[in-house]
Order: C-alpha cells, then sequence, then structure tokens
C-alpha cells in the first residue's frame, strides 16, 4: 500500500509483514543514500563499459556468416545494447522504478558531472516545454529505423553517442549538478516515466511530518541535491522519481516504501491531467513505436512499394529507386548488400506515420467513448482513463525490442520454441492488467456498474487498437 500525505506507510502501523516489507524498503533507500560516493564509482564503471560498447565496433571487422557473438565485437555490441539492455531496461521499470537512471545510467551520470562543472544558467523556458518527452521520442525511433541502429555500429554512434554528448552540454550549460537533459529531453523520459507508475516500490512523502520537522527545528536541514529535479515535498508519485536514493530520510519524511503497484496510476495520474502523456501513449507507444517493428514484415508495405516502384518507372522517376543517399540519412551499406532507396526510406517513415495517426485516432476515439459513459465529457477524466492503458503500451514495446533478443539467440543456433507461448502469455497480462486498471479509475467517477462497464468495454477496444498490430506481427505476417 502507497503512502498517503498522512504517513501510514512512513509510520509503519500496517499489519506485521507489510511493516517488514516497509521496513526493508526504508533500509534500501537509506543504504542508497549512505553509499552515494560507492554508487559514483559504480556509475564511471559504468560510463566505461558503456563507451566501449560505443566505439570497439568501429575498429573490428565487420560480422560474416560465420561470426558470433562471442568472437565479434560489433555482434556482441548489438546484442548488449538492442537484445539486454534496452528490454530489460524497459522491465526494470515496471519491477523498480527508475532505479537505472539514478543508479546505472551512464548518460545522466555523465550531464550531471558536466553540470556540476559547467555555467550553471538557468533552465530556459523552450527546454521545459512538456512535448519534448514525445517528440524526441518519435523522432528518434523514425530516425533509428532509418539508419538501421540495431544492425550497424555507426548508427549508434549517432543515435546514442549524439544523445550523450547533447546531455553532457545541457549538463554543461544549464543547471547546477543537476540533470536538465534528463528531465526535460531525454528521448525515453516520458516512457521511462510512465512505466515508472507500475512498480511495487516508490519514495514516499509524509508531508505532515515534513511541516513538523520544520516547526520543530529552528536550523535548516542537510542540503539534499535532487539531481533530476522533483519537487520532494510534493512528489506523490515515481514518474519522475530517479529512485537515487538521496533524499532517504530528509526531514524525517521521505523513506522508500512498498505501494500497490495500481496505486500511482488509478489514485495519483487522475489529479494532473497530462495531454502529452497521452499522446505517448496512443500516438507513441501503441502506434509508433509498433509501426517502426512491423514494417519490414508488413505485406502492406511491399505492396504499396510494389506499386509505386511501377508507377515511378512507368513515368520516367527512377531517381527514388536509387540508394544514393549516405549512410547517416538512409541505410547504405553496399558490402553488406543491404541500401535503402529514398523510396524505401520515405515510405517507411510514411507507415510508421500512418501507423501513428490512425493507432492514435482510433485510441482516442475509444477513450472519448469510455468518458461519456461514464458522465459529461470532461478532458481530465479522459486523460486519466489513457493511464490504464500503459501495460498493453509498454508491453509491446518491450515485446519489439526483445524479438532483437530472440532473434540474435536464434542466429547463434538457438530454437527457443518457448518464445511464442511467452509472448501470448505476456500480452494476455497486459491486456487484463489495463482493463483492471481502467474498471479501477472508472470507479473513482462513477457508482453504478452499468456506465462502469460500458465504460470497460470502450476500454478494451482501446486496449484492442494496440494488440492487434503485436498479433499481426507475431503470428499473422
Amino acid at each position: 500500500m502507497a503512502a498517503q500525505t498522512s504517513g501510514t506507510t512512513l509510520g509503519l502501523t500496517a499489519a506485521p509483514p507489510l511493516a517488514r516489507l516497509s521496513r526493508l524498503a526504508r533500509g534500501a533507500g537509506e543504504w542508497l543514500r549512505d553509499h552515494q560516493r560507492g554508487l559514483r564509482r559504480l556509475q564511471w564503471f559504468i560510463i566505461a563499459a558503456y563507451a566501449a560498447l560505443l566505439f570497439l565496433p568501429l575498429l573490428t571487422p565487420v560480422p560474416t556468416r560465420l561470426s558470433h557473438i562471442w568472437t565479434n565485437a560489433t555482434l556482441f555490441a548489438q546484442f548488449a545494447f538492442w537484445g539486454i539492455w534496452w528490454p530489460f531496461v524497459l522491465l526494470s521499470m515496471v519491477l523498480m522504478g527508475r532505479a537505472w537512471c539514478g543508479v546505472f545510467c551512464p548518460e545522466g551520470a555523465l550531464a550531471e558531472f558536466t553540470s556540476h562543472r559547467g555555467l550553471g544558467r538557468a533552465t530556459p523556458r523552450w527546454i521545459r516545454w512538456k512535448g519534448w518527452p514525445f517528440v524526441a521520442f518519435a523522432g528518434t525511433t523514425i530516425y533509428g529505423q532509418m539508419v538501421s541502429v540495431y544492425q550497424y555500429p555507426k548508427p549508434v554512434i549517432i543515435v546514442l553517442g549524439g544523445s550523450t554528448l547533447a546531455a553532457m552540454v545541457i549538463g554543461f550549460l544549464y543547471g547546477r549538478d543537476k540533470r536538465v537533459w534528463c528531465r526535460y529531453l531525454c528521448p525515453v523520459n516520458g516512457v521511462f516515466g510512465l512505466l515508472a507508475k507500475l512498480a511495487p516500490v516508490h519514495f514516499a512523502v509524509d508531508r505532515l511530518k515534513w511541516d513538523q520537522w520544520r516547526r520543530d527545528h529552528d536550523a535548516p536541514p542537510p542540503a539534499v541535491n535532487c539531481a533530476p529535479l522533483v519537487p520532494i515535498r510534493t512528489m506523490r508519485g515515481g514518474s519522475a522519481c530517479h529512485m537515487c536514493g538521496r533524499c532517504a530520510g530528509f526531514r524525517d519524511a521521505v523513506a522508500m516504501a512498498p505501494r500497490a503497484p495500481n496505486h500511482e496510476v488509478v489514485a495519483v495520474a487522475g489529479d494532473d491531467a497530462k495531454p502529452w502523456e497521452t499522446a505517448l501513449i496512443a500516438f507513441g507507444l501503441m502506434g509508433l513505436a509498433a509501426g517502426a517493428f512491423e514494417w519490414t514484415q508488413s505485406p502492406l508495405y511491399v505492396a504499396a512499394k510494389q506499386w509505386l516502384a511501377e508507377w515511378l518507372v512507368g513515368h520516367g522517376l527512377l531517381w527514388p529507386l536509387s540508394p544514393h543517399l549516405p549512410w547517416w540519412i538512409l541505410t547504405n551499406y553496399p558490402d553488406q548488400n543491404d541500401m535503402m532507396t529514398p523510396l524505401d526510406g520515405g515510405l517507411m517513415i510514411a507507415y510508421v506515420l500512418a501507423a501513428a495517426a490512425i493507432t492514435g485516432a482510433a485510441v482516442y476515439g475509444c477513450l472519448a467513448l469510455a468518458t461519456r459513459a461514464l458522465g459529461a465529457f470532461d478532458s481530465r477524466r479522459f486523460h486519466h482513463l489513457a493511464q490504464g492503458l500503459i501495460p498493453i503500451a509498454g508491453c509491446g514495446v518491450f515485446l519489439g525490442l526483445s524479438a532483437i533478443t530472440v532473434t540474435q539467440l536464434r542466429v547463434e543456433g538457438l530454437g527457443l520454441r518457448w518464445v511464442s507461448d511467452v509472448r501470448a502469455l505476456l500480452l494476455a497480462g497486459a491486456c487484463l492488467w489495463s482493463l483492471w486498471l481502467i474498471w479501477s479509475i472508472s470507479g473513482r467517477y462513477a457508482r453504478a456498474p452499468l456506465p462502469r462497464l460500458a465504460c470497460l468495454a470502450a476500454g478494451a477496444l482501446a486496449v484492442g487498437c494496440g494488440l492487434i498490430h503485436w498479433v499481426m506481427l507475431f503470428w499473422v505476417w
């Protein structure tokens, strides 16, 4: 059970099993607080490994059909980044909140390091624009597909290395010992924030104890540097918190505590309607990301490409059929017989954007019906119901990334026949979780069963809008 502002979790007044769990969580948070120097050393070790994975593949031979993950640096880096690193970082958000961001992330550590030695300027308004998590995620996703970031090392330098360099530059310019990049501009900040709402642990803040401490003490408390710029006193969830532990025990009012995984989505997310989060869920995760993973296998893409190629040839327009653009704009590796023409790239972008537009519009329509089923249309309720789609949206992206893991392992000779069953179970579980969240959210706005059932039915259609992409990708195409 998550701590409310009255502080029942922090006071450990619950039943003994929950009290023991609360003590364990509190101890873990205080351990993080007391071992910050060791965590910094760990971060520099991860930074070194990250740099090696970025640059060593550029110095090694291009993999051949006889190469293996354990014999070729390029294949090993691909497997480390896209087979292990990213899918399981996403999973960690659901299990432990944004502990990856606060404890392990090399980009965040470097941003804070440069901020400590930087100019310390105030963060400008353009950086604080709330649409950046969606725009950055969409732009990075599409560009990654254009340059085949999952297959080649040079695009990784641009996408991941470029992001890290930008984080360091922003850190040097703005803030003092802060992670301005992580708070506002990181391409996966929005995704991480959504998934962290489902975590069964967070840093709970007891406002009554906070205010009582101020009344009882004349001297100010020891300073706490919240690098991701979270207002600790008013923090009610784990979406923005990086779980670094620095604030544990602050004013005797902050502690790591267990909570119900549904608590933040049901009880907290509805108090602050965030249109950009809804857009990221519906258009970004459920639409654009799905289109990015499925376009290479889509018969619709193949048919459209065939028709357009014939039309271009018939009209004497041959330049879109020639792979003449450099690799950093469109995939162009003649030695690997892997080249994208302007037709390929343009059609890919159109397919991904169409998937985003169609899926997002359908999800918005279903959410509008669900909102209307509970009474007069209310935008706050609309965006709250959208939060119920986080499990199916996040599960889809995880399965899309883990498909790269499966492909790489199968190339190494592993059959993995059980993968299809696991995918089905994960999707089924995510769908049921989303439906349960929507049902629980509806209970905050209506008591009668009929409106809630109508809301659930419309919510089920929204869940289906996301599910259909993965069914088509894994079992139809």
